[in-house]
C-alpha cells in the first residue's frame, strides 16, 4: 500500500526543484525525458518492492529523487556525480517527510550508488538500495529507448553496411548483458525479458537489412 501523502509530496518536491533548473528549463525535450524516466523508475522500483517484500512507498519514494539532481548544472565532469549530489538534496528532504533514520540511509544509499556504484558516505548494499539502481538500469531497455537510440545515433542516415555493423554489435552486447545479475529475483526477470525484447527486435532488423541489399541465395 502507498502513503498517498508522501508520494505527493516527494512529486511536488521534484517539480519544485526541476522547476528552477536551468539547463532543464533551457532545453524543455530533455526535461521532459528526465520527469518521464523518473516516473518509469518509479513504477519499475515499486514493482520491485512489492515482489520482493519491500515498503512500496519508499521505493517510490526512493525513484522519484534518484535523479533530482538535475535541478543542478553539472559541468564537464559533474554527471558522475549526481547520484551522489541527488542524496545530498534528497535526505534532509525525507526528514521533513518524518521517516526513522534508519529508513533514509538506506534510501540514500540507494540513490548515492546508484550511478557509478560509489558513495561518499557510509552505508550498507541492501537488496533495498541495490533496487533504486536496478530500476534505473531496467529502464534504459524498454520501447522508448530502442526509439530514442536509434534516432540519437544517426541509424537512418547511415549507409547500409554501416547499419548491418551497428545492428551486430548492438546484439553481442545485448547478449553479454543478459545475464548480468541484479539484486532481486525480481529485478532479473524484469531485466532478461527487457533484454530478450532487445535481442528478439535486433535480430528481426538484421534479418530485414540482409534483405535489403540483393535477392538472398
Amino acid at each position: 500500500m502507498l502513503k498517498p501523502e508522501w508520494i505527493t509530496k516527494t512529486e511536488r518536491f521534484l517539480n519544485e526543484k526541476f522547476a528552477g533548473a536551468k539547463y532543464l528549463n533551457a532545453h524543455p525535450v530533455d526535461k521532459a525525458y528526465r520527469i518521464e524516466h523518473t516516473y518509469r523508475v518509479a513504477n519499475i522500483g515499486r514493482q520491485i518492492a512489492a515482489n520482493e517484500g519491500f515498503d512500496e512507498t519508499e521505493m517510490v519514494v526512493a525513484c522519484l529523487l534518484h535523479d533530482v539532481s538535475y535541478c543542478e548544472d553539472f559541468g564537464e565532469e559533474g554527471w558522475i556525480e549526481h547520484g551522489r549530489r541527488a542524496a545530498v538534496i534528497a535526505r534532509p528532504f525525507l526528514r521533513e517527510l518524518g521517516m526513522a533514520e534508519e529508513r533514509i540511509q538506506d534510501i540514500c544509499y540507494g540513490i548515492a550508488i546508484h550511478v557509478d556504484d560509489k558513495a561518499d558516505f557510509d552505508g550498507e548494499r541492501t537488496p533495498f538500495a541495490l533496487s533504486v539502481g536496478d530500476a534505473d538500469n531496467i529502464d534504459r531497455f524498454d520501447a522508448y529507448r530502442i526509439h530514442e537510440t536509434l534516432v540519437h545515433d544517426g541509424f537512418l542516415e547511415k549507409p547500409l553496411d554501416d547499419k548491418r555493423e551497428y545492428v551486430e554489435k548492438r546484439l553481442s552486447r545485448l547478449r553479454e548483458l543478459i545475464d548480468l545479475p541484479l539484486s532481486t529475483k525480481t529485478a532479473e526477470e524484469l531485466w532478461r525479458s527487457r533484454l530478450a525484447f532487445y535481442i528478439d527486435f535486433y535480430e528481426k532488423l538484421a534479418a530485414q537489412i540482409a534483405c535489403s541489399k540483393s535477392v538472398l541465395p
